[in-house]
């Protein structure tokens, strides 16, 4: 049986930048686009989204009254989740190994604005075999509980799941239940580290 592959989704598929969306959000509020670059990225009322702990129009909320944003939801939503760009070298060492018969996941720290937005612009990301994200399981990684989530929805255990992650963190609560994790840095060191596992054929 194939081993499953399992890729994190910023920063290994699609590659994100919060300045945009920081502009945007700046000319509609009280904030300066550097201090709303800042609180985007790091907000602890992100992370409780992430986590599944606020529903959309809870963090909606909470950032108005934080940044006094002046427009609505719909339009929040738009600048703030229109932060991506696609990775091409990575989306096609995805699809090269769904066509050599490996099942391939997606296992996100993330809110529903964000992946409506991806599924929405990018063809890609519909060509996987489930989806594990924290804002449903209600856990982010490195928590345990996303990864039971993952193994549940997989059916597979420790070596038979290779996952590709960019942060070290997330990698090693991956590597203590036996997966076989491999450090997203580069598309040419993961494409080698896949070579050397064995899952892909020498370019």
């Amino acid at each position: 049986m194939l081993p499953v592959i399992i890729f994190d989704l910023g920063k290994v598929l699609v590659d994100f930048d919060y300045t945009p969306a920081a502009r945007k959000i700046a000319a509609r509020s009280a904030k300066a686009p550097a201090d709303l670059h800042a609180y985007l990225a790091s907000s602890p009322t992100l992370i409780d989204f992430e986590s599944g702990r606020l529903t959309r129009q809870q963090f909606y909320n909470a950032i108005c009254d934080a940044i006094g944003f002046a427009g609505g939801l719909e339009e929040f939503g738009g600048y703030f989740a229109d932060i991506f760009t696609e990775m091409p070298a990575m989306t096609a060492l995805q699809a090269e190994l769904r066509a050599r018969g490996h099942q391939t996941f997606i296992f996100s720290n993330t809110n529903d604005l964000a992946i409506e937005h991806v599924r929405r612009n990018f063809p890609f990301f519909a060509n996987f075999d489930g989806y594990i994200y924290s804002y449903e399981v209600g856990a982010m990684k490195p928590r345990p509980e996303i990864y039971a989530a993952m193994e549940a929805l997989s059916g597979r255990r420790g070596a038979d799941l290779i996952y590709l992650d960019d942060r070290a963190e997330n990698i090693a609560a991956g590597a203590a239940r036996g997966w076989r994790a491999i450090l997203h840095e580069t598309p040419e060191q993961t494409r080698a580290a896949l070579q050397a596992a064995g899952v892909l054929g020498n370019a």
